[in-house]
């Protein structure tokens, strides 16, 4: 595992609307999607990928480079890009499907369900720009893919976390049996979870990632990035924030949350980089509904119900409240 550490952020400019989300200092490994999926695919020649004319950006082009011969550029038409890893899934192979998070979704969203996700078929959507990790505005922020997706039947849904959460989840998705929605992160990607001992993904599980007696933050994608760093924050004004790292939205992994959040009386907190309707906050409200648990307060950390700015995004972090500091003076002030 090859790190590096990101470098020092210059004065905004046009450029920090697609930048690394990597804070300046912190350590980051580039492409782990795509280094990932050559390492996988050199010993599984079932293995093909394809892209809708965006392989540089969602780092694909590795794949490509490394087996040509396994590589299809199937242009800007993403319905087509899904019906033909259908196709090529139908004659045995494991097409992994690559193009941004909105493009992939709501473009292509019938072709998944029906050709796809009705006959469930071996196709791995890979797909980079996920919620708010672009500053390009409402056409490139795909801030509600996990609620349309949650609604087909059958499919395996996953958020990553960091670099290792993605190199990890790539052998265990192309191994899992059926269709899989993934959302990935490009370019230099933060590294955090290897700090954590013992940790490794786990298709389907959730972990506890740390313990604390005030707060549970349970979060997903690099809203555990920053949960990690609200609890650090936070444990220098003596408040204990426990955080528990749900990557596989779907099948969420119920006895766990109902677990942590029955073990001891504190607030529920679901962080995600995602619109609060339909994603994991609902996903995890329902669970406790349906088990009976009640916690000592419930809220939800994650993006307004509309349609976002375009901007830099430590900006749009700071103004939709998933930033560091904007995050844990919000559960400050819930505890309060």
């Amino acid at each position: 595992m090859n790190t590096a550490v990101a470098e020092k952020k210059p004065r905004l400019t046009t450029s920090a609307m697609i930048a690394s989300i990597a804070s300046e200092g912190q350590r980051v490994i580039a492409a782990p999607f795509g280094k990932a999926l050559v390492d996988y695919a050199a010993t599984h020649p079932e293995v093909v990928g394809l892209t809708a004319d965006l392989a540089k950006y969602t780092d694909l082009h590795l794949f490509a480079q490394a087996y040509p011969e396994r590589f299809y550029q199937m242009g800007m038409a993403e319905q087509l890009l899904m019906g033909a890893a259908g196709g090529l899934a139908k004659e045995g192979l494991v097409p992994f499907v690559t193009t941004y998070a909105v493009f992939g979704t709501r473009r292509a969203y019938d072709f998944i369900h029906q050709v796809i996700a009705e006959e469930n078929l071996n196709v791995k959507i890979c797909c980079a720009l996920p919620g708010l990790t672009t500053g390009y505005g409402p056409s490139h922020q795909a801030t509600e893919d996990l609620a349309m997706m949650r609604g087909i039947p059958g499919l395996t849904i996953v958020d990553p976390c960091d670099a290792l959460d993605i190199e990890q989840a790539v052998p265990q998705i192309a191994a899992h049996k059926g269709p899989v929605y993934m959302r990935i992160l490009r370019g230099s990607v933060p590294l955090v979870l290897d700090e954590i001992e013992g940790y490794k993904f786990e298709l389907g599980k959730a972990k506890m990632l740390r313990e604390g007696a005030d707060v549970l933050i349970i979060s997903s994608g690099i809203l555990t990035m920053r949960a990690l760093e609200v609890a650090k924050d936070l444990a220098a004004d003596n408040i204990g924030v426990a955080v528990l790292h749900c990557p596989t939205i779907k099948p969420l992994d119920e006895a766990t949350i109902v677990a942590a959040v029955g073990s001891k009386p504190r607030m529920v907190v679901v962080a995600e980089n995602h619109s609060v309707i339909g994603g994991l906050g609902e996903a995890v409200a329902s669970a406790l509904l349906r088990h009976n648990v009640q916690p000592a307060g419930f809220k939800l950390a994650g993006l307004p119900d509309e349609f976002l700015d375009a901007g830099a995004l430590p900006t749009l972090h700071d103004r939709y409240g998933i930033s560091r500091e904007v995050l844990g003076q919000r559960v400050k002030a819930w505890l309060a």
